[in-house]
């Protein structure tokens, strides 16, 4: 687990920030405390709950893929203690399936990494769907298609690997491996 914000005003706006990336955790944390945020920080999931105990965060920033979880479980945990707390899902892994469920989970707005504050802080402001968002013309490429199918698959079977390649008819070294690329546009 990351360390918390010792000293912090108490009427500051508390973060909770789940990241299992340490120097992306350390450099999202840096800067928020900087804009005036009490920031508290943990690296996977299951350090959550107890840290829900000590604080009551206004605002979240949680990673899509933590190590050994889904970020989704996370935003399930958050949502539920606090329906009102703005979780944003940070992501390098983006997919329709993911966005989609975040939402459904209680996320009020899903980025794509790199983000930065800035975005991320635009993020908790925006409560309202954008129907100006402008639709793109460019077709969907086979690795896009690929890359979202298995993704739904993982959300439908909880993130289970096994599972997901078996519902792809693919070994689960290959899924593996698929899973560890970088998203190639």
């Amino acid at each position: 687990m990351m360390d918390d914000n010792p000293i912090a005003d108490e009427d500051a706006p508390v973060l909770l920030i789940v990241e299992d990336d340490p120097s992306f955790g350390r450099a999202l944390k840096r800067s928020f405390e900087r804009r005036g945020y009490h920031v508290l920080s943990c690296d996977r999931a299951e350090a959550v709950p107890d840290l829900l105990t000590k604080e009551a965060p206004d605002f979240a920033v949680v990673d899509l893929k933590l190590a050994g979880a889904s970020g989704l479980e996370c935003v399930k945990m958050l949502h539920a203690h606090d329906p009102e707390m703005k979780i944003v899902v940070l992501t390098g892994f983006a997919s329709i399936a993911t966005a989609v469920e975040a939402i459904k989970l209680g996320a009020c707005h899903y980025l794509a990494k790199p983000s930065n504050t800035d975005d991320i802080e635009a993020a908790f402001g925006r409560t309202e769907g954008d129907s100006g968002v402008g639709l793109t013309t460019r077709a969907t490429s086979i690795k896009t298609l690929e890359w979202e199918r298995i993704h739904e698959t993982l959300a439908d079977t909880g993130f289970n690997v096994s599972e997901a390649a078996r519902r792809l008819g693919m070994h689960r070294r290959t899924l593996a491996r698929k899973l560890a690329k970088q998203r190639v546009s």
